[in-house]
């Protein structure tokens, strides 16, 4: 069924495999374009998600996430905060396409600015081949540091140099992770197991937030969702979070 709830990383997050479906304007035949912007409602994204879930027959777990928005300001904080907890391509993808519809916008409003002349900043040049040679260079110009010797005393350095890298990259990983949990966003979700006729009629009924013209969803198909579900926590009642 839907509801809105808090989606928050916890100790039970686990790898899986799954199909995941987007939802989203820029689908061709499925969202409106126009010069001021580009509008999904929840019910077409949600209508269009069924279609692809009846197609699956059988059993099934599913999930979906879904956000919505009566402004765009609304939509984009929502999203937002979404990205920062649960960064999936959907929505990060989503993200960028909606702001440089808006960076556009503005720009058509705005008068041509004159040219400065001069030359950009100057920026590192990096191509996929050009860094595969540079590496390539790096690995050659080790290969010459080994075959001429090294002294123990230089090998031991380079060791211990290694180990303290080594331990600098494993607390920055346990420390992102912890920054990670104190995240969290609200959502609306849907979660459904079992037979998938009867999911996909669930999936129609009570859709969030009919009014709202933006939205973005993102539904999870597999065998066992457990992982993801482990990232979906019910609001409070007393207290709302």
């Amino acid at each position: 069924m839907w509801r809105e709830a808090k989606v928050a990383f916890s100790d039970s997050l686990a790898a899986l495999n799954c199909s995941i479906v987007p939802a989203h304007p820029w689908i061709y035949g499925l969202g409106q374009q126009t010069d001021n912007g580009a509008y999904l409602s929840p019910v077409n994204a949600v209508s269009y998600l069924s279609g692809k879930l009846a197609s699956v027959g059988g059993n099934a777990d599913v999930v979906v996430f879904l956000v919505t928005g009566l402004t765009h300001n609304s939509f984009m904080a929502s999203l937002n905060a979404l990205t920062a907890v649960f960064p999936a391509p959907v929505f990060t993808q989503v993200s960028r396409l909606v702001k440089s519809a808006a960076e556009l916008a503005t720009i058509r409003m705005q008068l041509p600015a004159k040219s400065t002349g001069g030359l950009p900043a100057a920026i590192p040049l990096s191509v996929p081949t050009s860094r595969a040679a540079l590496n390539a260079m790096a690995m050659a110009d080790a290969q010459k540091a080994v075959s001429t010797g090294s002294s123990l005393a230089s090998m031991k350095g380079q060791l211990t140099e290694f180990i303290s890298q080594h331990a600098a990259l494993v607390s920055d990983a346990a420390s992102g992770l912890a920054d990670l949990q104190t995240k969290s966003a609200r959502a609306w979700v849907f979660t459904a197991s079992g037979d998938v006729a009867t999911t996909v009629k669930q999936l129609l009924n009570g859709i969030p937030q009919q009014s709202a013209v933006f939205s973005v969803g993102m539904m999870l198909v597999g065998d066992n969702l457990d992982g993801v579900k482990g990232m979906i926590h019910e609001f409070d009642p007393d207290t709302g979070t």
